[in-house]
Formats: structure tokens, sequence, C-alpha cells
């Protein structure tokens, strides 16, 4: 359901887009970041940098946008975002001594098992996924920046929506693959299971 959350100012941006202008889709895509950070905070309590970060961005890219009626500026969202999520987990692994992946994947790892023991994972293996999530956001942020300023508007917005979309789902099938060994089996007793009589 999060992940679902997540997509839907992109869909509505692309959805305006080809309705009305670029212009319409960036005021759009603005408000529904905002909505995005208003949900998090009515809903949990608090909300994540992540999102601050996301609609800090969109707010300063789609007002320079509407400003000065140039859409060169929104087109610039994508690179920026995957560039800073590339250099987090850069200086966080080899600089603080944090694997940001291994923090988040193993938390939603642990949850969605249920079993009473924790999903072990070898450190190497969390190292690798974090380098090729490095990789992954890098390259996204420089083919985004190249499809931006050597193809149409209309391509770029294609690219925006379905490119980056589809990248991000192979990339999570690709670790899910990589982690699928790791994860306990099915018939394995849940901790419901065990608490019963």
């Amino acid at each position: 359901m999060h992940a679902i959350i997540e997509f839907i100012p992109l869909i509505l941006f692309f959805a305006v887009f080809k309705l009305v202008d670029i212009y319409w889709a960036t005021a759009l895509l603005m408000g529904t970041t905002f909505l995005q950070v208003a949900y998090s905070y009515f809903k949990i309590g608090k909300v994540p940098t992540r999102q601050w970060l996301f609609f800090a961005i969109a707010v300063i890219l789609g007002t320079l946008t509407l400003v000065f009626h140039d859409e060169q500026f929104v087109k610039l969202k994508a690179t920026i975002i995957y560039a800073v999520l590339s250099l987090s987990l850069l200086i966080s692994r080899y600089f603080l001594g944090k694997n940001l992946v291994k923090q988040a994947l193993s938390a939603i790892l642990n949850n969605a098992s249920g079993s009473v023991q924790e999903i072990t994972v070898p450190e190497s293996l969390w190292d690798k996924l974090n380098i090729l999530w490095i990789a992954i956001t890098a390259g996204i942020s420089a083919l985004n920046i190249y499809i931006a300023y050597n193809f149409s508007l209309d391509f770029w917005v294609n690219f925006k929506v379905f490119g980056l979309m589809g990248i991000t789902f192979v990339s999570l099938f690709a670790t899910i693959i990589m982690l699928y060994k790791y994860l306990p089996d099915e018939d394995e007793p849940k901790v419901d299971d065990k608490k019963r009589p």
C-alpha cells in the first residue's frame, strides 16, 4: 500500500501532462507531494526525512519551473533525488559505517516473514546490495539528465513514469532474488503458531 502511495504523484503528473501541459502537471506534482507529507504526519505522527527532501526539491524546482515558465527546472528533479540517494548510500557505508540498504531491508524482511528467528544475511551480501543500489541510483540520475536534454519533453515524461518505475521494479526483483535463499521456508512455524498450545 505504501509503495502505491509513493507512485501516485508520478502517475497524476503523467496524466495531467498528457491532458493539459507540463506546467499544470508540475503544479499538481507539488500539491500531491505536499499531500504525501501531510498524510505521513497525520497517519504515523512524523514525516520521514526522505519525504521532506522530495517535497523540498519538488517545491523549489516546481516553483522555478512555474515562475520562469521553463520545464528545464522540473527535469532536474529525478536527477537530484537519485544523486542524493546514491551519495547517501555511499557516504553512510564508507564514511559512517552504516549500511542503509541493510537497515531498510532487514526490518522489512523480518516483519514480513513472521518467523521466530530473525533472518540472517551475510554482511558480504549486504555490502553487494549496497553497492548495487549505489550504482542503480547513480545510473538513474545520469540517465535522467541525459534523456532530459537529448530527447523531446514527451519522451522524457514517458521515461520518467514508465522507465523509472520499470528500472525500480527490476532492481527490487533482482534484490529479492539475491536475498531469496535466506528467507524462511513457508512451512516453518510462525510466531503466532508457536504461541498456540
